[in-house]
């Protein structure tokens, strides 16, 4: 059975992408579904962790959480913990994810143009994204 057809039968026919794709950034502890709200950094040097609201881009050193999980945050013992907010809740989109949104749909939906790639006659078969220049010699 093809790929395509496993995924036809399990998924449903109308169905491209199902529910492995999630637009929402989870948070970080295990087994948590969640969407994220916040987002914990540490700083080793001053053993410090600094939980602020959810970076705009995920970050390889830093930890996504949800509400509970970000309200319930303890630091080990001899560290600070510094909360940039009271309490962290889920903003929704804003306006300009709406706009970026919007942007996306109307570029996906513009028709392609294909750009032919311009070939030096003097040189053929060579690419041409880089050159020598010789010095001219008096």
């Amino acid at each position: 059975m093809a790929p395509s057809a496993v995924w036809r039968a399990r998924h449903g026919p109308g169905e491209r992408y199902g529910s492995s794709v999630q637009s929402v950034r989870q948070c970080s502890r295990t087994a948590c579904t969640r969407p994220a709200v916040a987002t914990l950094t540490y700083v080793y040097a001053d053993s410090t962790a600094v939980l602020g609201p959810l970076a705009h881009y995920a970050e390889p050193h830093s930890y996504d959480l949800c509400s509970d999980h970000a309200d319930k945050l303890t630091a080990p013992r001899g560290w600070d913990v510094v909360r940039l907010a009271d309490h962290f809740e889920d903003p929704g989109p804003s306006p300009d994810d709406l706009s970026a949104l919007a942007d996306a749909v109307r570029r996906a939906g513009a028709p392609i143009t294909q750009q032919v790639p311009v070939v030096d006659p003097a040189e053929p078969g060579r690419r041409q994204h880089l050159r020598v220049l010789r010095a001219e010699s008096d």
